[in-house]
């Protein structure tokens, strides 16, 4: 039997939009929400770079990545063809107005994964052209 965690409010989460669940460990979590008011939760990062879906576009049952567009289901986590791979995927529930995510997934589901990092590679890693390459 699950326990459920409430979250927010059903009308806190932007039509067409997401909001972030913070976890303690590992990649915050994108609570999604549709023109239809159903709602669907991921892994807050994108299966191929790592960007992150919260900022995504959402459309239909799907939302497309902010990074490189790619365009993964709401309801599998997975990117739709000719793209391949998946982001995890957690149980949701709305009661009254209130959406919940299943309390024993948010602490161990996909905790394993590290937070993409944003902005340039550190310059010792960064390959140098000589003036002879450019």
């Amino acid at each position: 039997m699950s326990e459920w965690k409430a979250i927010c409010r059903i009308d806190d989460i932007p039509v067409l939009g997401a909001r972030r669940v913070a976890r303690p460990a590992g990649v915050d979590v994108a609570v999604f929400r549709n023109a239809e008011d159903q709602v669907f939760a991921l892994l807050d990062r994108c299966p191929h770079k790592g960007g992150p879906l919260s900022q995504g576009i959402v459309f239909g049952t799907s939302v497309a990545c902010p990074l490189h567009n790619w365009t993964l289901g709401l309801d599998d986590g997975c990117a739709k063809s000719p793209d391949e791979g998946c982001t995890p995927k957690f149980a949701v529930k709305v009661e009254g107005g209130i959406v919940h995510l299943d309390a024993g997934e948010l602490a161990t589901h996909a905790i394993d994964l590290e937070r993409p990092v944003a902005g340039p590679k550190p310059f010792a890693t960064m390959a140098i052209l000589s003036t002879e390459e450019s």
